[in-house]
């Protein structure tokens, strides 16, 4: 695991600086005024204590102050101020895939966005890249120039390992949180295993899963016999898809994978963000943060 940031050149810093141009706009029209809303219930913090009064809740009583004092006291709480985003990015073998983008890509560009939003609004903002260990951590700080670490960092890093561990990833990011924040997770979900580690950090954090897929994964060509390698374990084998059973049974496979992640993050309460690398995206993300700004305002 690596938490130092690596010696990069002039051509990273441009792609650094072409990322945070092209999603200038997107940040500024996707948060403009209501990101607060779309990342509200980060948790309150004690402010103060004051005399009781007629119609405080019974249960915000300080019983230790209001015995010293004499008559009862109650406890002030205020929403916090500043606002933790960590983002969780899957660099497995099965995220270098994707056209017209990989997956790996489509991920650092929407880290990028976050991450830039969190720093406009004076957040912090830290990242886990992971594969089937924790490979890259950056903890969060506050500030733009910490922000373009973070997307430097995910731009120039370099996967060794092609498996995969979500449980992994999750359990960590729930040791390395010492409070409530915001937890965003760029990943495919070809993983096993990582139901219950969810639904662990849901409990005590607000999640949110950004999917992103290939639709290539999904259908495949009528092309024949065709060589077919895993990304992650190197496993090949030859397929023939010219028979309609076998390009069948790969979108039932496909659905059946797509069908059991939904599931999986229903029943944790993960608000779920599906992209695709042939589809822009900016307009889905901006559709589900509005969506979750109109919830979190009821």
């Amino acid at each position: 695991m690596s938490d130092a940031s690596p010696l990069v050149g002039a051509e990273v810093l441009k792609q650094v600086k072409q990322i945070e141009l092209r999603t200038r706009k997107l940040v500024g029209s996707l948060f403009a005024g209501e990101y607060r809303s779309v990342f509200r219930g980060q948790g309150i913090e004690f402010a103060e204590v004051r005399a009781y009064q007629d119609g405080d809740e019974f249960r915000a009583i300080d019983w230790n102050v209001s015995a010293r004092m004499g008559h009862p006291y109650v406890k002030l709480f205020e929403e916090e101020r500043e606002l933790t985003l960590l983002l969780i990015v899957d660099r497995s073998g099965s995220v270098e895939f994707g056209k017209p983008v990989r997956k790996a890509e489509r991920s650092a560009e929407i880290a990028a966005v976050l991450s830039l939003a969190a720093a406009r609004n004076n957040d912090r903002v830290g990242a886990v890249v992971f594969s089937d260990d924790i490979d890259h951590v950056v903890p969060p700080a506050k500030g733009r120039r910490h922000a373009l670490r973070v997307i430097r960092d995910l731009l120039t890093f370099e996967p060794v390992n092609r498996g995969t561990n979500l449980a992994r990833a999750l359990a960590y990011a729930g040791k390395l949180l010492r409070h409530r924040a915001i937890v965003v997770i760029l990943s495919d979900f070809r993983a096993t295993g990582w139901e219950e580690a969810i639904r662990r950090l849901a409990k005590r954090h607000d999640v949110v899963a950004i999917s992103v897929d290939d639709p290539r994964e999904t259908e495949l060509p009528d092309a024949g016999w065709i060589e077919l390698v895993d990304a992650e374990d190197g496993t090949r084998m030859v397929v023939d898809t010219s028979g309609p059973s076998n390009r069948v049974a790969v979108q039932i496979s496909a659905e059946e994978m797509r069908l059991t992640r939904a599931r999986v993050l229903e029943r944790a309460q993960v608000d779920h963000i599906a992209l695709h690398t042939h589809k822009p995206y900016a307009h889905t993300l901006m559709k589900a943060f509005e969506r979750r700004a109109r919830r979190n305002s009821r």
